[in-house]
């Protein structure tokens, strides 16, 4: 069974002056509908590089919730670590799916600004490939700088997901395959090849 590392969503309980890891349950679903075995990594540095010592994973996914902090977000360590997975994800060759934040910062990373968008949040969307996206981001880009390339668009121009064109095994999607009841065949397939690479 592959070992999937997912990232979590920093959650702000201010009443009790707490930061907690959270994520939602439906991504254990989603790792256990693709087969893999989900590893939880928390928002500390020193501990998910001790983790990656010890523990040889077989992929990345990046989870949703949370702004970058470059665009108004309150989760600095969050973007400290996923900024480190995606260079570990280049370097040792380990596949990686950023999910709606996750691509928001693997465009950030490779230097693609993001930009406000209108009508994205809890709404269905069509893409210029046929397909139908749920869709919950404020942020989005109309464009992207290699090496990444856009795979798909929804119809008013927005990215929707994304390649590394040198490292084809990192990838982003804006929608949530997650969210979807029943799960989409096409996702899960698309997940599954992209952890066989």
């Amino acid at each position: 069974m592959k070992k999937i590392a997912i990232t979590q969503r920093v959650q702000i309980l201010s009443d009790i002056n707490e930061r907690r890891d959270a994520l939602s349950q439906e991504w254990a679903s989603l790792a256990n509908t693709c087969g893999f075995l989900p590893i939880l990594l928390p928002n500390s540095l020193q501990t998910v590089q001790q983790i990656l010592q010890e523990i040889q994973i077989d992929g990345l996914m990046f989870s949703g919730g949370n702004d970058l902090v470059a665009y108004g977000g309150d989760a600095p360590e969050r973007d400290e670590v996923e900024h480190f997975l995606i260079d570990y994800a280049v370097f040792r060759r380990v596949p990686l799916l950023g999910v709606c934040r996750g691509m928001q910062i693997l465009l950030d990373h490779f230097h693609t600004p993001l930009q406000p968008v209108q009508n994205h949040v809890r709404v269905q969307h069509a893409l210029d490939n046929g397909n139908t996206v749920n869709s919950f981001h404020g942020f989005g880009a109309v464009d992207c700088a290699p090496p990444l390339e856009v795979t798909c668009r929804c119809l008013d121009g927005v990215v929707e997901g994304v390649r590394h064109t040198d490292c084809p095994w990192i990838r982003g999607m804006m929608w949530h395959p997650e969210r979807c009841n029943p799960m989409r065949q096409q996702d899960i397939a698309m997940i599954k090849e992209l952890f066989e690479l």
